[in-house]
């Protein structure tokens, strides 16, 4: 029942014609005029406009409004526009209330009376649920100054960059021996040929070198808890083995090293490092690691060549893991990804078959310090007189990745490119659509066209060595159909070149455990809003940048690691935080101790106090989702502003 001294003002929005096209909205207000306590209606065209936020103003001020109903779009729109407008006016912005007829009303029906009528009844909900509501405070807390940026690819380099340059602290954590990600890899860059290491390796120093940036690399994030503005991040830092205080990086102990058969991740295995390395000549930092898998006095417990030999008595094989513990304001997530098992499709003889290499093989086999000095040579040491380029390797595939993973066309268009200008070979691109969507994407794709590339419109089925002519023999045999001449066609090649698809780095499931962020079912980070919020998470103070959230360009990567530097930025530089107080409570006399909210809440917001035998909600983690209130069997868990009272009036209003 609502108070005889409440005094409810009402107001309908006409939203353009997005409401009143289908609604009634007379109607609805003249409606509005018979319910138990609304002292003022108001129908008005735009109520969301600053005239219409004035109206709402005005009657709080003169006629001594006690409660305020909007009906028109989604609170997630503009509930906290009337939420201002009511705490300008003096009026707790608490008790407003909400009904949308728009996105549930007017957008999903057309029967004029039909969709009047419910406009009604949700009116109704809302004006006996808000005589029902209390007035409630926000939060404010503090927001520490430093950032964690995970991933240091080009992504999170920009954003670490973007922070240091403003003045704050940044903890850069990166689980490989070196910053760089995928990008230090590469030969050139799309479309403009650019040399990548010229355009990355001076951001890779600016960290290395920047006073703000405390760079863990070989390290990982563990743990972390707190909450917006106030996380407490634990790291594991691995052991490398090195003293980075006393080596010089002279490369006398990786010379003398007796394992020298290890096969190089940074070269995608087409060369051989030692067990004691530095992953790549611009390396930052540039100091060796230890890899304890291969080296010969963690594995036998004998050598230590390099140990005997290191002139600045720099290794030490009895240093452990460190444990790091931090405290940050925001967290930014640049995770990357990694390219599909080109394995997986065995149709492909990727592994199987010589000569046959995925996209970042080719990018190392193409780069002048990988393992040929740039020449573009087949494993007997030739140049290929044709190579096959195949798009669409594990993307737009049912079976494996259901989605278009955006750069694979264009840098096959480069590997094209390069092909023709390192060997004169003859180049085939066997692609299903070409997709150039960038800036300048579609000028490069004529420019290669121009080069004498030959497209064939048509996904491989198989790559081969079962000659069927001589021209076939020893060759490595492209089988496809072409959809332009709709014919089947056989390529006899000296290389394939897989363009692989873009999947989720290793460990973004474990990290999204950690974080407490929700993924996609291809496994990438889920955003807070794909157009609104890109670079926000759903859980506060968390942002994400690059390819953890799909596969992205270099352009697309830098332009939001930079703006999720801006959002981090802007919460630090506030200097404090408002939380909602829309949040659950766990009264502890009727607790039973069961532990079933905390197995339940998927923001852990819950943890148990064993001393009193009883579960306790940290309201700066709650985000008031009622999951642990559903789920509670003795009724100890409540949620604010959705108590009983409020949703048994809300349900008698859209019954009557």
């Amino acid at each position: 029942m609502i108070a005889q001294d409440e005094k409810i003002g009402v107001y309908v929005c006409h939203c353009g014609t997005n409401i009143s096209g289908t609604v009634d909205v007379s109607a609805v207000a003249e409606y509005a005029r018979t319910l138990p306590g609304v002292a003022i209606v108001r129908e008005y065209k735009y109520m969301c406009s600053e005239p219409g936020q004035d109206l709402i103003r005005k009657d709080i001020e003169e006629l001594n409004l006690t409660r305020v109903v909007v009906s028109s779009c989604s609170p997630l729109m503009h509930e906290v526009t009337f939420r201002k407008a009511c705490n300008d006016a003096g009026l707790n912005g608490f008790l407003f209330q909400m009904s949308n007829i728009r996105e549930q009303c007017s957008w999903v029906h057309d029967d004029r009376e039909r969709a009047t009528a419910k406009a009604k009844q949700l009116l109704a909900a809302a004006v006996l649920r808000v005589g029902q509501q209390v007035a409630m405070e926000e939060r404010i807390v503090p927001v520490r100054p430093e950032t964690l940026v995970i991933g240091a690819g080009i992504a999170g380099i920009e954003a670490a960059v973007r922070l240091a340059d403003a003045g704050r602290k940044v903890y850069l954590v990166e689980r490989l021996p070196s910053i760089g990600g995928h990008m230090a890899q590469f030969d050139k860059t799309f479309p403009t040929l650019d040399c990548a290491a010229c355009i990355l390796t001076p951001k890779m120093v600016s960290v290395g070198q920047h006073p703000n940036i405390e760079l863990l690399t070989y390290s990982e994030v563990e743990a972390i808890t707190g909450y917006v503005g106030n996380f407490r991040v634990r790291v594991r830092r691995r052991a490398t083995s090195i003293d980075p205080t006393k080596c010089v990086g002279c490369g006398l102990c990786w010379e003398k090293c007796a394992v020298k058969k290890v096969p190089s991740e940074f070269d995608a295995g087409m060369s051989m490092r030692t067990a004691i390395y530095v992953p790549f000549a611009q390396a930052v930092p540039n100091k060796p690691v230890i890899d304890r898998e291969h080296c010969l006095h963690f594995t036998r417990g004998k050598c230590g060549i390099c140990q005997k030999t290191c002139p600045a008595d720099a290794i030490d094989f009895d240093i452990q893991d460190e444990i790091l513990d931090l405290e940050v304001g925001a967290i930014i997530v640049a995770t990357g990804f990694t390219l599909f098992d080109a394995g997986e499709l065995a149709r492909y003889g990727y592994g199987r078959l010589d000569n046959v290499l995925t996209a970042l093989q080719f990018e190392r086999l193409s780069h002048a310090s990988g393992p040929t000095g740039g020449e573009i040579l087949t494993k007997s040491g030739e140049r290929p007189g044709a190579v096959a380029i195949l798009h669409c390797i594990g993307s737009r595939d049912e079976n494996h990745l259901k989605y278009c993973s955006r750069v694979c066309c264009m840098y096959s268009l480069k590997f094209a490119h390069l092909v023709r200008e390192k060997t004169h070979a003859e180049v085939y691109n066997f692609y299903i659509d070409m997709r150039a969507f960038g800036k300048g994407y579609e000028e490069f794709y004529r420019r290669v066209m121009s080069e004498g590339v030959h497209f064939i419109r048509g996904k491989a089925a198989e790559v081969s060595t079962v000659a069927e002519t001589p021209e076939e023999e020893g060759k490595l045999i492209v089988v496809g159909e072409d959809t332009l001449l709709g014919v089947t066609r056989r390529i006899p090649v000296d290389m394939v070149i897989l363009a692989s698809g873009m999947r989720p780095a290793e460990g973004t499931e474990k990290l999204a455990r950690i974080l407490s962020l929700g993924c996609t079912r291809d496994g990438f980070y889920l955003e807070k809003h794909v157009k609104l919020a890109p670079v926000d998470s759903p859980s506060d103070g968390i942002f994400l940048a690059g390819a953890c959230t799909g596969p992205k360009d270099i352009p697309d990567a830098v332009a939001q690691g930079a703006a999720a530097a801006a959002g981090a930025l802007s919460l630090i530089d506030k200097g404090r935080v408002i939380i909602e107080p829309i949040t659950s409570e766990i009264n502890p006399e009727v607790c039973a101790g069961c532990q079933l909210c905390i197995m339940t809440c998927p923001y852990t917001a819950i943890h148990f106090d064993s001393e009193r035998n009883v579960s306790v909600i940290t309201e700066e983690l709650c985000k008031g989702c009622g999951t642990c209130v559903a789920g509670c069997p003795s009724g100890a868990a409540r949620q604010k502003s959705y108590e009983d009272s409020q949703i048994y009036a809300e349900i008698e209003g859209v019954l009557a």
